[in-house]
C-alpha cells in the first residue's frame, strides 16, 4: 500500500520503552501487507467503538481514562515494537472515516477523545515536548507576571476544588476563544482577552490544536481519495475501506453456541421473554399479517437460525405461517428454497451469518417492510407503545428515549436489556443474538434454586 509513515515524538524521560504519542502529521515509509492492513483498523476500530459507547452511556472521565487505558492495552499492542501499530491502523481508518460527512464527524470526536486521554496519560516533561511539537506559539508566564496576577488564579482554583497555584507551577498565557471548554467550565482566569492555562490543563488546549489538524486533514484525505485512490485501488483496497465502516467485530452467530437449540413450541414464549425488540417486532408482524417481505423474512430467519432453530423446523416454522396467507403449495414453490438457501443447503451452499446491530440499523426498509431498527425507524409514541409491552417502566423509557433522540440506537437497546432484565450489560448490545443469549442466561440462572 502507499506510504503510511510518521515519526516518533518522544520516549519516556526514565528511558523505558513505553509507546510514544505521534501526531499522525504524514504516513510512514513502510510496505504493509494486505492482511494487516485490515485487521489494524479492526483492533483500533474496537477501540474506538467501545470510547464511542463509554460516551453515550455516560461514563464519567475518570471512568473513560480508566476504559481507555485498558482498550489500547487489549487490542493495540504488538509482538514487534518496529511495527507502528497504532499510526498504521489510524491512516487506514483516516482513508475509510474521510468518505462522508457524518463518517469524519465521529471519527473525528473519537480519535480526539483517545488522543485527549492517551495525552493526560503521559508525564509532564513528554506533554512538553508535545506541546514544542505542535510547534504552539506560547510562552510559560515569567515569575514577575505570575506574581501579578498569583491572587486570581488562587481564587479560581479554589472554586474548582483545585490545589492552590505555587510559583513553580508553570501557566501558559492564550487567547481565551483557544481554550473553549475550560472557559465554559471556568477553570481559567481570563485578562485581556488572555486564559492563563495552568500546565495540568494543557491537554484542552493540545487537544483543539489536534482536533483542527486532523479535521483538516481528513478533508485533503477526502480530496484524495475520490480523485485518485479509490479508482487506482479499486481491485485491492477500496472494497476493504468501503466496509470497513460498518464491519461488525463482535463474535459470530453464524451457528448456535454450545449446541443450544430451540423447538418450535419455544418460539412464542422465547420472542416475549428474551428477543431484541427488532426480533419481537418481526415476530409479532408475522403473526399478525402471515407473512413479511424478504428483508423481514431474512432478518428474522437467521436471527432464529442463530439461536439454534434447525432448519426442518424453520421450514416448519415458516410453513405454518405463510400457509395462511398464501397457501401450502405456493410456499414450497416460492419460499422453502429460499429457507434452505439461507441455512446453506442450496445454491452456493452459503452459511449465512444472522445480522449484527449495524447492519439492522443501517437498513433502508421501504413501504409495508417491517425490517431494520425500530429506534431509528419508530415514531415516539410507537416506541414508547413497544417499550410498555416489553415491560419497561416509565423512568427507564425516559432514558432510552433520550438515547434514540441522540442516535444512540445500540446504547437504547442495551438500556432496553437492562430494563427488561434487571442487570447490566457492561459490554452494550451489540448483536441481536447476543441480546436472545445474554437474555437467557440470566433468566436460567434466576430459575436456578439458591443455596
Amino acid at each position: 500500500m502507499q506510504s503510511l509513515g510518521a515519526r516518533r515524538v518522544y520516549h519516556q524521560s526514565d528511558g523505558a520503552a513505553a509507546p510514544t504519542l505521534p501526531l499522525y502529521r504524514s504516513p510512514p515509509p513502510v510496505e504493509v501487507r494486505l492482511e494487516d492492513f485490515e485487521a489494524f483498523a479492526v483492533d483500533r476500530l474496537r477501540v474506538l467503538k467501545a470510547i464511542s459507547d463509554g460516551l453515550s452511556r455516560g461514563k464519567k472521565p475518570e471512568e473513560m481514562e480508566k476504559l481507555v487505558g485498558e482498550l489500547w492495552r487489549a487490542h493495540m499492542k504488538h509482538p514487534k515494537p518496529s511495527v507502528n501499530k497504532d499510526v498504521i491502523s489510524h491512516f487506514v481508518l483516516r482513508l475509510v472515516y474521510c468518505r462522508t460527512e457524518d463518517l469524519r464527524k465521529w471519527f473525528l470526536s473519537m480519535e480526539t477523545t483517545l488522543f485527549r486521554y492517551r495525552f493526560k496519560d503521559q508525564s509532564v516533561e513528554a506533554q512538553r515536548a508535545l506541546m514544542a511539537d505542535f510547534d504552539l506559539p506560547y510562552k510559560a508566564v515569567n515569575t514577575a507576571e505570575f506574581e501579578s496576577v498569583k491572587d486570581k488564579l488562587s481564587q479560581v482554583a479554589r472554586s474548582i476544588g483545585q490545589p492552590l497555584q505555587t510559583a513553580d507551577t508553570i501557566f501558559y498565557k492564550v487567547p481565551f476563544e483557544e481554550v473553549p471548554e475550560l472557559v465554559a467550565s471556568r477553570k481559567v482566569y481570563i485578562h485581556q482577552g488572555n486564559a492563563y492555562v495552568a500546565m495540568n490543563q494543557v491537554v484542552s488546549l493540545v487537544v483543539t490544536q489536534f482536533r483542527s489538524f486532523l479535521s483538516k486533514a481528513l478533508i485533503l484525505t477526502n480530496r484524495k481519495w475520490t480523485s485518485s485512490i479509490k479508482e487506482q485501488e479499486k481491485d485491492r483496497l477500496t472494497p476493504i475501506v468501503e466496509v470497513l465502516s460498518t464491519s461488525y467485530l463482535g463474535p459470530d452467530y453464524s451457528q448456535p453456541r454450545e449446541s443450544a437449540e430451540i423447538s418450535l413450541k419455544d418460539i412464542d414464549h422465547l420472542a416475549k421473554s428474551s428477543f431484541p425488540l427488532c426480533m419481537r417486532h418481526l415476530y409479532e408482524k408475522l403473526k399478525e399479517d402471515h407473512h413479511l417481505k424478504h428483508g423481514g423474512r431474512m432478518q428474522l430467519g437467521l436471527f432464529l437460525k442463530g439461536v439454534g432453530l434447525k432448519l426442518d423446523d424453520a421450514l416448519a416454522f415458516w410453513r405454518a405461517e405463510f400457509s395462511q396467507k398464501v397457501g401450502a403449495e405456493r410456499f414450497e414453490k416460492e419460499y422453502a428454497y429460499n429457507i434452505r438457501h439461507s441455512y446453506g443447503r442450496e445454491g452456493k451452499r452459503t452459511d449465512y451469518t444472522p445480522f449484527s446491530c449495524q447492519k439492522v440499523i443501517s437498513s433502508t426498509p421501504g413501504v409495508g417492510d417491517h425490517h431494520g431498527c425500530p429506534f431509528r425507524l419508530f415514531s415516539e409514541e410507537n416506541l414508547r407503545a413497544a417499550l410498555g409491552r416489553m415491560g419497561v417502566g416509565n423512568r427507564g423509557m425516559d432514558d432510552i428515549i433520550d438515547k434514540v433522540r441522540n442516535r444512540h440506537y445500540q446504547v437504547a437497546c442495551t438500556l432496553t436489556f437492562e430494563a427488561v432484565h434487571g442487570s447490566t450489560c457492561d459490554a452494550g448490545i451489540n448483536h441481536p443474538n447476543q441480546y436472545f443469549i445474554d437474555s437467557q442466561k440470566i433468566l436460567l440462572s434466576k430459575k436456578q434454586p439458591t443455596m
